[in-house]
């Protein structure tokens, strides 16, 4: 079993308030408010981190996918968008989008899509959301 840590301070109250960020691993701390959460801030926010996780996991299992397949991709760039909308019982993420651009020699796109789809359904964050996941993904 693997574990990872990250940690949160808050100071304050909600609106006018502020936080910290960290990593366990100290390879990212920064701040957070409610401006950079529910606003235009420039601090960070957990749905972005979440977000880097997503894109992350998901970069890593495709290549995973099209390793297995026989193919060896040049690189995977992903990017999430996580979507954090207001509703009757208050903020929730709804959805996890993913865009991807993959360069790989060799695979047709339809085989390509169908790997995208695996990984974006069986990485690891993406089984922790508990929302909808969506992606595309383009093949470079």
């Amino acid at each position: 079993m693997v574990e990872r840590t990250a940690r949160a301070t808050w100071n304050g109250a909600l609106p006018s308030g502020d936080g910290s960020l960290a990593l366990g691993s100290g390879a990212f701390e920064g701040p957070y408010d409610f401006r950079s959460r529910f606003e235009e801030g420039e601090a960070t926010n957990p749905e972005e981190l979440l977000g880097a996780a997503h894109a992350g996991c998901f970069s890593m299992a495709l290549a995973g996918e099209l390793d297995r397949a026989d193919y060896d991709p040049d690189s995977v760039e992903t990017e999430a968008t996580v979507h954090l909308e207001e509703g009757e019982d208050g903020w929730t993420i709804t959805r996890s989008h993913l865009d991807t651009v993959v360069e790989v020699e060799g695979i047709d796109d339809e085989e390509f899509q169908s790997l995208a789809e695996e990984a974006k359904e069986n990485c690891p964050v993406s089984r922790a959301l508990g929302v909808e996941k969506t992606l595309d993904a383009e093949l470079r």
